[in-house]
């Protein structure tokens, strides 16, 4: 069941034509981001030989869908850069003062769809704004949209994975540390993950 628009080479005409989807319509909606059941995470390559893991613990954020355009769907995000944990404090102090984040000047990393396009069957990919620090340059991020659900307490919920890779230093992430056997401490490029649950608003 698609939630994004579905790229064509048909008309205007000819798309305006097809029926609407009944479930993929129900769905049409604005939704909020259930941050106790979702994730933000990120991969980094450490000394060049081992991964560090990451998430952001708090964070916040909306989405906008529409079943019957889905062209019309958005999703807004924001993460609190403070939160950030890779289970080791010093690092994670480190990751938050200004050699990486600088967390106290730039509290927040945002993003701001712009479109979003299916990549056929559940997979999609959406494009936005991501702003680090002081800087907003295009991201996108491919997604499998993993299906809607009316939970325990009545709330209908819809679900999203994906993950996108970006080079930290487009974003004046540039700080790192020459090995002496070759290489850097912390490689440019970075993997960010998004497990994402979200909640229908009361009309």
């Amino acid at each position: 069941m698609g939630i994004f628009n579905r790229k064509s080479n048909e008309s205007a005409v000819a798309v305006a034509t097809l029926p609407v989807d009944p479930a993929l319509a129900a769905l049409t909606g604005d939704y909020t981001i259930d941050p106790a059941h979702s994730s933000i995470g990120f991969t980094v390559r450490h000394a060049m030989v081992t991964n560090v893991r990451g998430t952001f613990a708090e964070h916040e954020g909306t989405l906008r869908l529409d079943g019957a355009d889905p062209a019309a769907s958005s999703a807004s995000i924001d993460v609190r850069i403070a939160s950030i944990d890779t289970g080791i404090g010093d690092r994670d102090g480190h990751l938050r003062s200004g050699d990486f984040f600088d967390a106290e000047r730039f509290p927040l990393m945002t993003f701001r769809s712009t479109e979003a396009e299916q990549l056929g069957g559940d997979l999609y990919r959406i494009t936005g704004d991501l702003t680090i620090k002081d800087v907003t340059k295009p991201l996108s991020i491919d997604l499998e949209f993993n299906g809607s659900a009316t939970d325990v307490y009545g709330n209908e919920r819809v679900g999203f994975e994906g993950s996108a890779e970006i080079l930290r230093s487009a974003w004046g992430l540039t700080w790192n540390a020459a090995l002496e056997t070759g290489g850097v401490m912390v490689s440019d490029k970075v993997k960010l993950t998004f497990d994402i649950s979200a909640i229908k608003n009361a009309a």
